[in-house]
């Protein structure tokens, strides 16, 4: 079966249907371990400071860290940036507790390259009911009989930098824990470390699982198996990842709420580098070429190229 190649996924007669799902141990293990001890020991250690440590902590690496450095930086290279702050914003993202630079990159073009193809595996498609597809996303993967060939640029595939967070992706949370025990003790370790990494790792279980299923979408794409929806409600709290069906309409946008009304506060963070001259060749939906099969489905707004009007598309500054 012969299917899509797309970016560091090159199709070899390859198959994104058949497969099978098998439990991944190191995965499961520290994701179930992270939970755990959030669960038991977050009531136990609570106090309003530890509370307040986690609050940042969460934000800083899921905006900064897994929405702009690792999902529009790292993967999509939405924007370019001096190599010490794409470092440091991909180190970010690595301390979410998801996986290192390479697994993420991996996680995300696997299920891009199966969602684009006419059919995917369930896994990919978040097809399966609610408790099944947790456990599937957050403790399994696919091994499809027929995958394609994963190549990673040769820059990142060969940085040191990022060849030691993937080797050590997980012993990052080390050094963070033992500042917070020294500074807050056990309460500012639970929550800084486990609390915020189990609530950042269902967090987005849960985006990607509703943002494949239904809701809002302004976009549509012909002759693939999976849509992409928008959560507006969770804008603010995702920092804009929850506008998901605009990022499948625009995979390189580094601005994904691209509407009115449409909270990202990852871009506005990018906007700011812009700002300070350490982002450029930042890419909008109206700078990139259309994907394949794109549609509007408010079609009174649409012109007549199929882009947005210009009162909703989001400004060069």
């Amino acid at each position: 079966m012969s299917s899509i190649s797309t970016g560091r996924m090159i199709d070899d007669d390859s198959d994104p249907v058949t497969g099978r799902v098998v439990w991944m141990p190191a995965k499961s293990i520290w994701i179930t371990a992270m939970t755990l001890i959030a669960i038991i020991g977050g009531p136990l250690t609570f106090t309003w400071s530890a509370f307040a440590v986690f609050i940042p902590l969460t934000a800083v690496t899921i905006c900064l860290g897994h929405s702009v450095g690792m999902h529009r930086l790292l993967i999509h290279r939405s924007f370019r940036t001096p190599l010490w702050i794409e470092h440091f914003l991909v180190y970010l993202g690595t301390m979410v507790g998801m996986a290192g630079p390479f697994g993420m990159i991996y996680a995300h073009d696997i299920r891009d390259w199966a969602q684009r193809q006419r059919d995917c595996h369930d896994l990919y498609a978040h097809r399966r009911p609610f408790f099944i597809d947790a456990f599937w996303q957050m403790h399994c993967a696919v091994v499809l009989d027929h995958p394609p060939r994963f190549v990673i640029e040769e820059r990142v595939r060969r940085g040191r930098f990022y060849r030691f967070l993937e080797a050590t992706w997980m012993a990052q949370q080390i050094p963070v824990a033992l500042v917070l025990l020294a500074l807050g003790g056990l309460p500012w370790a639970v929550w800084g470390i486990a609390v915020r990494i189990s609530v950042s790792l269902t967090g987005h279980w849960l985006v990607g699982h509703f943002a494949h299923r239904g809701g809002d979408q302004g976009w549509s794409v012909d002759h693939v198996a999976v849509q992409g929806y928008n959560l507006p409600r969770f804008g603010l709290v995702t920092f804009g990842e929850s506008f998901h069906g605009n990022h499948h309409a625009f995979p390189e946008s580094a601005r994904l709420g691209i509407e009115p009304g449409q909270p990202d506060l990852g871009w506005h963070f990018i906007r700011l580098l812009a700002r300070l001259g350490l982002a450029s060749a930042i890419k909008l939906p109206h700078m990139i070429v259309a994907r394949e099969g794109l549609r509007r489905v408010r079609a009174s707004e649409t012109t007549a190229d199929g882009y947005p009007p210009a009162h909703i598309l989001p400004d060069r500054s």
